[in-house]
């Protein structure tokens, strides 16, 4: 029995409409790299008739989720189940084009990367969509470094063993090459074609925008001081601890000469406690924020699959 090559892997959500011609799409893709590949669609709870659609097609595996968790659960959970030497990921609205897929192949091949993101170049989108993500690029740019023009194109290739205990929360899909980046990973990028929705909803909302500004400040610190938090709360303490002291040799100074009165000034205080205040919350934060990644990565799923179906 040959060994699978490829493993393509599919969220869906409500894309009743979308998900026979993406079958037949994505698998005429793949038959043309005459190699073993699988196809999963991971049915993201679902309310439309998306399951009853993909349980019409075959070959195929469909991940049933209980209810709605996300398209990052969604990935996460059909990583999991990949078989395959190379994982590639695309959306369930058909605006990533399956004929797209060999280009990436082609070039984590010839380039001998870990990693090949599709990049968007001329997005079909409505402008208010393309005016935040142009924003949310900015700020990843800025605070993430990733490298690359479009984190948020579903449509990517991965070596498997890159993705190999590696768990996805909240809006963290987005920054898999950035994370892989810094693991050392080499990581590629390709102009890839974007089909205008032709059917559905999508499901980019307010919500998702929040969550992964949230995220991707979490992965900055994730980056910078996991390995190392005293760095960040050693520097904290000192720079809070200085203005202490140099306010309190102020004080003790201005009250010597006679210049001030402290004895019934309650504004000293007032502004230590917010000081104080301020630095527990963002600490205690922080600290939340690693024990919660913990506790994921080693005792729990932040999704709940119902049932495997193959086809």
């Amino acid at each position: 029995m040959s060994k699978m090559k490829y493993s393509i892997i599919i969220p869906v959500y409500n894309e009743q409409a979308s998900v026979t011609n993406l079958f037949y799409s994505i698998k005429k893709a793949l038959k043309k790299l005459n190699d073993q590949f699988e196809i999963i669609f991971v049915n993201d709870g679902s309310t439309d008739n998306t399951l009853s659609n993909l349980q019409k097609l075959s070959p195929v595996k469909i991940i049933n989720f209980r209810k709605n968790f996300g398209q990052t659960a969604a990935l996460d959970a059909g990583i999991k189940e990949a078989k395959g030497e190379v994982i590639i990921t695309l959306d369930g609205d058909g605006q990533n084009p399956p004929e797209e897929i060999p280009k990436l192949i082609y070039v984590l091949n010839k380039g001998n990367l870990d990693v090949v993101s599709g990049w968007r170049f001329e997005r079909q989108d409505p402008t208010s969509k393309k005016i935040i993500s142009r924003g949310a690029d900015f700020l990843r740019s800025f605070l993430v470094k990733d490298n690359i023009h479009d984190s948020g194109c579903t449509l990517k290739v991965y070596r498997a063993y890159c993705l190999k205990g590696l768990d996805l929360h909240g809006e963290m899909h987005r920054f898999i090459p950035a994370i892989l980046r810094w693991q050392g990973y080499k990581i590629g990028e390709v102009k890839v074609k974007h089909n205008p929705r032709e059917a559905g909803k999508s499901k980019y909302n307010y919500s998702r925008i929040l969550k992964g500004f949230v995220d991707m400040i979490s992965i900055w610190f994730w980056r910078k001081y996991a390995s190392r938090p005293l760095h960040l709360f050693g520097g904290l303490g000192i720079f809070v601890g200085g203005i202490g002291i140099v306010m309190l040799i102020y004080l003790f100074i201005a009250r010597l000469l006679g210049h001030i009165s402290i004895s019934d000034s309650i504004w000293p205080l007032i502004a230590i406690f917010m000081i104080l205040v301020g630095l527990q919350l963002f600490i205690s934060g922080i600290l939340a924020d690693i024990a919660v990644k913990s506790y994921y990565n080693e005792h729990h799923k932040s999704y709940n699959i119902k049932e495997i179906i193959t086809k």
